[in-house]
């Protein structure tokens, strides 16, 4: 018998579940939607079917995916759960079967049983598949118009093991790049790099031992490099086995940077040594000649994890801001170069993607500018101007909160930075959410567009483009 959820900050307010699947046709919408948006903005995130078994973690909830679908300035609105083995069981069960964090929490009845996943933090369309993505196991493939599960994608037999939640796509060769950690099984320094060509075949794989175990949420490719950051939130199978955490910031291993040419291999990685921080997110990446530059989201500690010995973080260091990495790959160092580029709070950052890897202007990302009223972590949509260094801020509003925003080139051949920017906004007032339209070259003005549904989008994590004709 299903149970009553418990009180927990990631399951109340904005975080909190919904238990339906809905098919929305045409959506109400405040002022227009642009013409020129045609396809569908897919986003990802946890909303655990049931309650959950032990403490829970935000990480850990099963994948919903929303799909909202845009066709002659009409939007409709589709959710469904990615029913991966665990939903499937549980589902059958009536209740909550597995623990993601700690197997010694799940029932006796699936101790040791094989799943595909959580599938619950990023969905990327790519060689005319969806894949729902998150970082321990393979892909997980659904339906792009019905959103209904396909199963496990594995590349037709040739993959196997983790991948990213954060591929890059290769604006000019189409290709998709991506990493595993944890790859030789549980917890291990072993990580995995893939290609996939344009048309979805695996063609190249290649592992490396990096400096020491640790949860490495996301990487950097340019034209010439691929960056593998390893931070000190580091896994531990012999820790978790005390009953300490399995993943815990351990600030002493420092940061090690690991550049590696995209024309040669894992043999040739180069590693760069920085003081203790932590990333989830990258803006973007280029090289010039011998400068590699890495713009991301940098914590002074990690968030949302302890200390090795189960001591909480301090939450006045656990705030992301924009920060520049330079590495000289020229200079005989081990050194490389940080500098904070804004103050303000920010997260998830994105780009106009058809610049991925190379040298770029704008940036866009999730702000915090610490209302007075607070339903969850960001408050604004930001754009940041790196050739002018102006920061532009659209505050959602009074007790509403946003996640991600995505940005739409309002054409192939449109110039950089000229489209939308998508983001859900959950309203604390109505207790429902409703979707953003702003125009990327001007977002602190009145939104293009309001697309409204009657319930939560629960505060997730990722979600993208795909110019799908519907």
């Amino acid at each position: 018998m299903a149970k009553m959820f418990p009180d927990h900050p990631n399951l109340e307010g904005g975080f909190a579940p919904i238990h339906m699947e809905v098919d929305a046709p045409d959506l109400v919408v405040e002022g227009e939607i642009p013409k020129e948006l045609r396809g569908v903005f897919f986003r990802n995130g946890p909303n655990p079917q049931f309650s959950p078994r032990g403490d829970y973690h935000w990480f850990g909830g099963d994948g919903m995916i929303h799909g909202f679908y845009f066709s002659e300035g009409k939007v409709s609105y589709r959710n469904r759960y990615v029913k991966t083995v665990k939903w499937k069981k549980e589902k059958e069960e009536g209740r909550s079967l597995f623990a993601a964090f700690n197997p010694m929490d799940s029932d006796e009845s699936v101790m040791g049983m094989e799943t595909d996943g959580l599938a619950n933090t990023n969905i990327v369309y790519h060689a005319g598949k969806l894949l729902a993505l998150e970082e321990a196991h393979a892909p997980f493939e659904l339906d792009p118009l019905s959103l209904e599960s396909v199963g496990s994608h594995d590349f037709d037999g040739k993959f196997s093991g983790p991948m990213t939640a954060h591929p890059k796509i290769d604006p000019e060769t189409g290709e998709m790049l991506f990493f595993g950690y944890n790859a030789a099984g549980l917890i291990s320094e072993d990580m995995a790099f893939h290609v996939v060509d344009k048309d979805g075949t695996l063609v190249r794989s290649e592992t490396f031992k990096a400096p020491y175990a640790s949860m490495v949420h996301d990487f950097m490719v340019t034209r010439e490099h691929v960056i593998f950051p390893i931070m000190p939130l580091t896994g531990s199978l012999e820790r978790a086995m005390t009953g300490a955490p399995v993943y815990a910031w351990e600030p002493e291993k420092g940061v090690h940077i690991g550049i590696m040419p995209r024309n040669g291999s894992v043999k040739d990685l180069r590693w760069f040594k920085g003081d203790p921080s932590f990333v989830f997110h990258p803006m973007n990446a280029h090289t010039d000649n011998n400068i590699v530059t890495c713009d991301v989201c940098e914590f002074e500690q990690a968030p949302l994890f302890p200390w090795a010995d189960g001591t909480p973080g301090d939450p006045s260091k656990a705030v992301p801001r924009l920060t520049r990495w330079k590495f000289d790959l020229a200079a005989n160092t081990e050194e490389f170069k940080s500098e904070r580029l804004d103050d303000l709070a920010c997260e998830f950052p994105r780009l106009d993607e058809r610049f991925t890897a190379t040298n770029y202007r704008y940036g866009f990302f999730a702000a915090d500018n610490n209302p007075k009223f607070k339903v969850g972590g960001f408050n604004g949509i930001g754009r940041v101007d790196h050739e002018s260094g102006n920061t532009e801020i659209h505050d959602v509003g009074e007790a509403c909160a946003t996640n991600e925003p995505i940005f739409v080139p309002k054409s192939e051949d449109s110039p950089e930075g000229e489209g939308f920017v998508l983001a859900n906004v959950y309203d604390a007032n109505r207790k429902a959410s409703h979707l953003l339209v702003l125009d990327a070259q001007n977002v602190t003005a009145e939104p293009l567009a309001k697309a409204y549904l009657d319930h939560r989008v629960p505060f997730g994590f990722h979600g993208n483009w795909a110019p799908i004709a519907i």
